[in-house]
């Protein structure tokens, strides 16, 4: 969800979850033992604002993409760079200035967030959000690009996906993932009815079909918010990372991530109590309660690096001692019996 979101949009969006009938689950949320040893990595360079976070590497380089400040006239998804995973370089936004459609479709919106970086057959892809603030009126984009070292390289190729009033989803915030047997699909999400996975063209990167089969794989009981859906695949199990909580309130920021995961892309995805995350269900990995300084607040929205034998949580968390800045953080990933300890 976009830095700028008010406080009255989040709250319009909840209602509107209520009124999709997310009444009536239960809830869960049960916590993995803690590991000992583990410590966010410590970061230097540009690191702020970077909110949502997508990461890349390619040819011994980190990219990373994330959501600029909404307040922004337009807000773009800003990229940095690293050679090291640490000390990040701060290159500007991708583009220049909002793609022709997202200005005529929706004119209301101030900007684009919440992108998702992929490489398929050497092309890198880059999704993002667009919407009109507190509806549901909502799209992802793409725009595709050869070369990472050159960022006027990117061309725009449009829609992939569209929500609308008459939907009970919200098509924001992207992530690309290729499952167990090789077929590519797309999860997205926040608030309304929940997350949800559908199937992409793995040479074009769009919808393999015009109007594709949505499978849902996550809700919460109205009014818990939920959003930021990021899925990957280990050891023949879907792990489906997720938020809950409330971004961009800065201090009063109440995200923490979660896990389940399912033998399948589409579901049923279980947490570690055998809860399904679309009864609620969802194993808490991170929160605020975490942070050993007791400094950063609100941690979610993450993606997974795979980077050669380790794995890494990368996220964004609100700075107490920087007016609630988002902030990114990093943090090695420990696998304890199949599933994911980071604190």
């Amino acid at each position: 969800m976009p830095e700028g979101f008010t406080r009255r949009a989040v709250w319009g969006a909840l209602a509107t979850g209520a009124a999709a009938g997310l009444g009536g689950c239960s809830l869960a949320s049960s916590r993995l033992q803690p590991a000992s040893g583990l410590a966010p990595l410590a970061l230097s360079g540009n690191l702020t604002p970077v909110h949502d976070p997508a990461i890349l590497k390619t040819d011994g380089v980190y990219h990373l993409f994330s959501t600029s400040h909404m307040g922004e006239a337009p807000g773009l998804v800003h990229w940095r760079t690293s050679t090291n995973l640490t000390d990040w370089t701060l290159h500007g936004a991708v583009f220049a200035e909002m793609p022709d459609w997202t200005r005529s479709d929706y004119p209301e919106s101030r900007g684009l967030w919440a992108p998702d970086i992929v490489t398929i057959e050497g092309e890198h892809r880059l999704y993002y959000s667009v919407s009109s603030f507190g509806e549901n009126k909502s799209a992802i984009g793409m725009a595709v690009c050869n070369d990472l070292s050159s960022p006027t390289s990117w061309v725009d190729r449009g829609p992939v996906f569209r929500s609308t009033d008459a939907n009970d989803y919200n098509a924001i915030d992207p992530a690309v993932f290729t499952d167990a047997d090789g077929r590519h699909w797309m999860s997205f999400g926040s608030f309304w009815s929940g997350l949800k996975v559908f199937e992409l063209d793995p040479l074009t990167g769009l919808a393999l079909e015009a109007e594709p089969e949505l499978h849902a794989i996550a809700q919460r009981p109205s009014p818990g918010a939920i959003e930021a859906p990021f899925i990957i695949v280990r050891n023949g199990w879907h792990y489906l990372f997720a938020s809950f909580g409330l971004c961009c309130r800065g201090e009063e920021s109440t995200y923490r991530t979660v896990v389940g995961r399912s033998r399948q892309a589409t579901g049923p995805y279980l947490d570690q109590d055998g809860v399904d995350m679309m009864q609620g269900g969802g194993t808490v990995i991170l929160q605020a309660a975490d942070d050993p300084d007791g400094r950063f607040v609100g941690p979610g929205h993450c993606a997974v690096l795979r980077d050669t034998d380790q794995d890494y949580l990368v996220h964004h968390a609100y700075d107490l001692q920087a007016d609630g800045i988002p902030t990114l953080r990093i943090r090695p990933i420990q696998w304890r019996n199949d599933w994911p300890v980071v604190t």
